[in-house]
């Protein structure tokens, strides 16, 4: 009678609006005056997105200008890994990776907090690199959504599939 409704939740970032804030961001260094004569560059490598500056500060102000893009495009900072300056010759180099999925520690994390905390009946399946949450309610799912909305986890989550 009462048929099971669910969701997935997921981590995924739009690949072009991380392109588009990297293009913005690799703009922007070009033209600033604080930039100038420090070598400084942004672009991508393969998967990694590479930072160049002939100083660990300034490399650091290029991520800073990287990651104020990003927010702008509405892509959340837990989804950047980046790593620490790096002397490479005479330059410095910094390395960041756009994460993707839910890693299988933090999947059983969030079902963890699902089950604990969440209301009676609720569901969490790890498929993969998302979860699927299912309940008779929609309401219960509403409201997991909510909590997991409010909790402090290590990645950026969407909810999609919702039906």
């Amino acid at each position: 009678m009462a048929s099971e409704s669910s969701f997935d939740v997921v981590s995924k970032v739009d690949r072009q609006e991380v392109d588009n804030a990297l293009n913005q961001a690799a703009k922007e260094i070009s033209q600033r005056y604080d930039f100038k004569n420090v070598g400084a560059s942004i672009d991508w490598s393969g998967e990694k997105i590479v930072m160049v500056a002939n100083s660990e500060e300034r490399v650091k102000a290029v991520l800073d200008v990287f990651e104020t893009k990003l927010i702008k495009r509405g892509i959340s900072l837990k989804s950047l890994d980046a790593g620490d300056p790096k002397p490479s010759g005479k330059e410095y180099r910094l390395e960041a990776v756009v994460k993707e999925g839910i890693a299988t520690d933090e999947a059983k994390k969030i079902s963890k907090l699902i089950r604990d905390e969440g209301p009676k009946g609720v569901k969490a399946q790890i498929q993969g690199d998302e979860l699927r949450v299912s309940a008779k309610s929609r309401d219960d799912l509403q409201v997991v959504i909510a909590m997991l909305k409010q909790a402090d986890l290590d990645v950026a989550l969407q909810f999609v599939n919702y039906r």
